[in-house]
């Protein structure tokens, strides 16, 4: 069993903004694997689905970015995994926008969410999608920045991006994270 687990914030005020690429990615994936969420469990949203012959969850935290890790080590927990069984997705200030990177383990840059997966789930070493949203402009508080939404000309990117990460997440499950990673990497240094 696999937990796949999209960062974001709940709630219309969040919805498409550089933070929720976590969430937009976890729907994607649960369209994909024919998923719905229909669960309510852990402070959060769960969609159940099959990748690759395994039994995969995929969660939206509901208790807002800062929190996140209470659900996904509550699930952990509950569900006896282990950090290989897991892959997060989330925005990434670091990589330039609509980069799409696969990695285990590292720090957290400074990413909220992050820091409390890391507090709850017991360290850093499990998979992560990062998606690049880049830097805010200078004088731009961070919080703010990946707290807007994406322009208009952005949309397009913006669902090739979706797509590209959906798929790294996909890999993930299927392949485990270090096979993966050569794939999904190797294809982001080639776009890149």
């Amino acid at each position: 069993m696999k937990l796949v687990v999209g960062l974001g914030n709940p709630g219309p005020e969040y919805a498409r903004t550089r933070h929720n690429v976590g969430f937009l990615v976890a729907d994607r994936l649960a369209l994909a694997l024919r998923a719905e969420f229909t669960l309510r469990k852990f402070a959060s949203e769960l969609a159940e689905g099959r990748a690759g012959g395994e039994r995969v969850w995929i969660m939206k935290p509901q208790t807002y970015m800062n929190h996140s890790g209470e659900s996904v080590g509550s699930a952990l927990h509950f569900w006896k995994l282990g950090l290989e069984d897991l892959v997060v997705v989330h925005d990434d200030l670091e990589l330039e926008p609509f980069r799409v990177q696969l990695k285990v383990g590292g720090g957290h840059g400074g990413h909220n969410g992050l820091k409390s997966v890391n507090a709850h789930v017991g360290g850093p070493d499990y998979a992560r999608v990062r998606v690049g949203v880049g830097r805010p402009p200078p004088r731009m508080d961070p919080a703010d920045y990946v707290l807007g939404r994406f322009a208009k000309a952005d949309e397009a990117p913006l669902e090739e991006c979706l797509v590209r990460a959906t798929e790294a997440a996909r890999l993930a499950i299927e392949l485990g994270a270090a096979k993966a990673m050569n794939q999904v990497n190797r294809r982001a240094s080639a776009a890149g």
